[in-house]
């Protein structure tokens, strides 16, 4: 799939009226769950291929990731259209802006195996700012993406950093539950319901146009500007690196920077 045809509308996330829009963007949770079903460890490219990569749980702690290439790390932290999804200390000396989707299953992976672990060593100990970017290669995606931003009492208000990171850690270790099925909407609401959604909150949020415009313009400014074209992709001090990484590797990394 290229990435003007994942561009994700009005026609196919929401329609002409509120009743519609609902009911277009429900439906569209169930499109696209191909990515949830992959089994290969690496990373998930723009067209949905699955590759394996040196940046898997199989690589040696002591080999070094491959970088893909030189980023601007200045303007790769400027927040754009969405407020920044970050934890950490702003002036840690390592920066990660990690981008993810939220069918991809090596995203599921490195946030089931890794995150928690490297947060705790590096994030918490103020080595380490590490940032979400949204990079949706579906309209489920793209609904999971809209739900962990939208505050679960006040869908009309966006969620803050304490309420998005559970809600993607929650989302991931339940993938297979919700991005696999083949009723898309009545996974994501029950999902959902566990974060204190209603169903009314639920189809709000999802038929908020403008919150859905701007995961859109982040996935775009992510591969117009950084050159991601795969996830999960991670921009660190200046290098980006694209594939699921174990703690090992990425500790390692993290620590040549230090």
């Amino acid at each position: 799939m290229q990435m003007s045809e994942m561009q994700l509308t009005k026609r196919r996330l929401l329609g002409g009226i509120a009743i519609a829009a609902a009911a277009a963007a429900l439906a569209a949770c169930n499109d696209s769950k191909d990515a949830a079903d992959a089994s290969s460890s690496g990373k998930t490219m723009a067209d949905g291929t699955n590759v394996d990569t040196m940046q898997t749980a199989a690589t040696s702690a002591t080999e070094m990731p491959q970088s893909d290439g030189d980023v601007d790390m200045a303007e790769v932290l400027k927040p754009g259209v969405l407020p920044e999804m970050a934890l950490g200390k702003a002036d840690a000396p390592v920066k990660i802006v990690e981008y993810m989707s939220m069918t991809c299953p090596h995203c599921a992976h490195f946030h089931n195996t890794t995150f928690d672990a490297i947060k705790q060593k590096y994030v918490d100990s103020g080595k380490v700012q590490f940032i979400i970017r949204e990079f949706p290669f579906d309209p489920r995606a793209a609904a999971a993406f809209m739900l962990a931003r939208c505050s679960a009492s006040n869908p009309e208000q966006l969620s803050t950093p304490e309420q998005y990171f559970p809600m993607v850690s929650m989302l991931f270790k339940q993938q297979q539950v919700w991005a696999a099925a083949d009723d898309g909407r009545a996974a994501l609401l029950q999902m959902s319901k566990l974060a204190g959604f209603t169903e009314d909150s639920f189809t709000k949020c999802l038929t908020n146009q403008k919150l859905l415009d701007e995961v859109n313009a982040t996935r775009e400014r992510g591969s117009k500007d950084f050159g991601v074209n795969a996830t999960p992709t991670f921009l660190i001090n200046g290098k980006r690196y694209s594939g699921d990484m174990p703690v090992d590797t990425l500790s390692a990394l993290i620590d040549s920077l230090l």
